[in-house]
């Protein structure tokens, strides 16, 4: 079986799931959260229910953000998730704010 290093974390005003240290999925309000390749993104915004990730009048490049009514599919869900995974171990991490 795989491990996977995950830490639940509260930000952006919701529930952020932590993996290898890098932020890779989470929800807000009843939004999905969601991590993806960058250049997956302009694909993914194409899609019903899918919008960018956009806190501060400027999108977030690879974060968009999935309505409940999506995710609340288990298939749609795993499959978002599937993608936030399949990102995360060439996403960079963040760095520590001081």
């Amino acid at each position: 079986p795989v491990t996977i290093d995950v830490e639940e974390k509260y930000m952006f005003g919701g529930m952020a799931f932590m993996v290898d240290g890098k932020m890779c999925v989470g929800v807000i309000g009843d939004e999905l959260m969601c991590r993806i390749n960058p250049d997956d993104q302009e694909k993914a915004l194409l899609e019903h229910g899918c919008r960018p990730m956009d806190f501060s009048g400027r999108p977030m490049k690879g974060y968009v953000m999935i309505e409940h009514s999506i995710w609340a599919n288990t298939a749609e869900l795993r499959r978002w998730i599937g993608a936030c995974l399949a990102w995360n171990p060439m996403a960079k991490k963040s760095g520590s704010k001081k």
